[in-house]
């Protein structure tokens, strides 16, 4: 069998394989040996090419934050102005949470992670950082912070609810987030009522 100095994608399937376990197993289910089996390598490269599950962890976890923040850059990037970028967030909104469901497992499994051991809060905030990074560049630093937020909650809401709102309410949010005001008017107490 080939060495981890002849196969340089060694590596990489087993954070791919991590990832892959997460998703379907959940974190609690990782361990080197299922990792291993999982990318189809020798046990013995596991610590050949990681000090510990956690650094595999930080890695596969670092690199499924990459995709998402890709996938920011991908709706936000050619936005040109805050109508395009409202559109933009509305439309990312939709293909997080209509996707596949692996984004969305991962993304609670590392907020879970995250929750439990501060060490994996650095990972979160990052993501955050990189995140409002694309948002700041249609909106103030404030509106991105919120706005940020926003988007996974109405992320998480549409993927597990089993009549999720439609894209005119996704944008609806982000405009009265966006535009600090009510774009709406609103609807009168019923007679008698509050």
């Amino acid at each position: 069998m080939a060495t981890g100095h002849t196969d340089p994608r060694r590596r990489e399937r087993i954070i791919g394989a991590a990832l892959d376990l997460i998703a379907e197993e959940g974190l609690a289910a990782v361990s080197h040996r299922k990792v291993a089996a999982r990318a189809g390598v020798p046990l013995g490269s596991m610590t050949y090419h990681f000090d510990g599950i956690d650094q595999l962890l930080r890695e596969a976890l670092g690199r499924f934050t990459d995709h998402i923040v890709a996938v920011f850059d991908a709706y936000l990037g050619a936005a040109a102005g805050p109508d395009e970028a409202r559109a933009a967030v509305a439309g990312l909104v939709h293909a997080l949470s209509e996707g596949d469901p692996r984004d969305l497992v991962l993304t609670q499994e590392l907020y879970t992670l995250a929750a439990r051991r501060p060490a994996y809060r650095e990972l979160t905030q990052e993501w955050m950082r990189r995140s409002r990074t694309h948002l700041e560049k249609h909106f103030a630093p404030d509106t991105a912070r919120l706005l940020d937020a926003l988007i996974e909650g109405l992320i998480l809401h549409r993927a597990l609810t089993g009549d999720p709102h439609d894209r005119a309410l996704t944008l609806e949010a982000v405009t009265r987030i966006t535009t600090g005001g009510d774009t709406a008017a609103p609807t009168p107490p019923p007679e008698g009522g509050r």
